[in-house]
């Protein structure tokens, strides 16, 4: 638990559907397991749903039309939360806090000491959430404030996206961030098109590139690196980074317990991660933010 004189509250939007359900479960059981109030937020304060096939792995292969075969999994088991991630997810459709959201529209800066905004990309339902205008000035005045904030996976693009009262720019301005690395997203995408939902290719891509555009343009890492002021300020592992192998491969997810497969920015109270596999230890470094602030 704990030791602050008052029970310091995180808010996480989500979309009503399609989120990421390690980005949302594994940080809400982090932050509640040590103590902080964590609700959340959609775009009309109706239900929430994951990603399910996220949740589940099925219809992720290419035999996944199959009503018998569907539930064989290969990419699935690849791409799918693992158990750690499904149990919690389990436990937060249970959360009274998740079951009775906010709206966008009724989110307000001083009732809350952290932000937390997770990932998804399936296009159905993440748009409506990084492209709200009312849930992106929420963060650009939220980020003003120097509260901590955290981001992971594609909740960076929202970040990117929202601009800053103050300074007229992206929040992400000046700052150093990672998010899902370009590497990641097309070797997804890539196991759709070959190996996956051959029917829907496109089901890792939230956002695809139009005729004239480079390859990857409206990848993750290229959208937020446009917002920052300087190409490098996007972080990734480098090889001499220690447990480069299992930070990079996208094979390993982290722990509580086990910080090798982890790859986390901090710049100030921002924090960033990449994908789901480093949901435990972004979260762990957010708590420590929270905590410090």
């Amino acid at each position: 638990m704990n030791h602050n004189p008052r029970q310091k509250i995180v808010i996480i939007p989500i979309p009503n559907q399609d989120f990421d359900p390690t980005e949302v479960a594994v940080p809400w059981k982090v932050l509640t397991d040590l103590g902080y109030k964590v609700v959340f937020a959609t775009p009309d304060g109706g239900s929430a749903a994951a990603d399910a096939f996220m949740v589940t792995g099925e219809e992720l292969d290419l035999w996944g039309k199959i009503p018998v075969l569907k539930k064989a999994k290969l990419v699935g088991l690849m791409l799918r939360a693992d158990h750690r991630a499904r149990s919690a997810y389990a436990a937060l459709t249970k959360d009274s806090a998740f079951l009775t959201p906010l709206k966008y529209s009724d989110l307000r800066v001083e009732d809350y000491d952290g932000l937390l905004l997770p990932g998804g990309h399936r296009a159905r339902g993440m748009r409506a959430f990084l492209e709200s205008k009312t849930l992106q000035d929420f963060v650009g005045a939220f980020f003003d404030s120097g509260k901590p904030a955290a981001a992971i996976c594609h909740g960076v693009v929202l970040a990117a996206r929202s601009i800053s009262p103050s300074t007229g720019k992206s929040v992400l301005y000046g700052r150093k961030t990672t998010a899902l690395t370009w590497k990641m997203e097309r070797t997804a995408s890539r196991l759709m098109k070959f190996l996956g939902r051959v029917w829907d290719a496109d089901y890792y891509r939230t956002y695809t590139e139009k005729q004239g555009d480079p390859v990857g343009y409206w990848s993750v890492q290229a959208e937020v690196t446009r917002a920052l002021a300087r190409p490098e300020d996007f972080q990734d592992v480098t090889p001499e980074t220690p447990y480069f192998f299992r930070k990079d491969s996208g094979l390993f997810r982290d722990r509580v317990e086990d910080a090798r497969a982890s790859f986390i920015v901090e710049d100030g109270n921002y924090i960033s991660a990449r994908w789901p596999g480093d949901a435990h230890q972004f979260a762990l470094a957010f708590a420590a933010r929270l905590q410090a602030s």
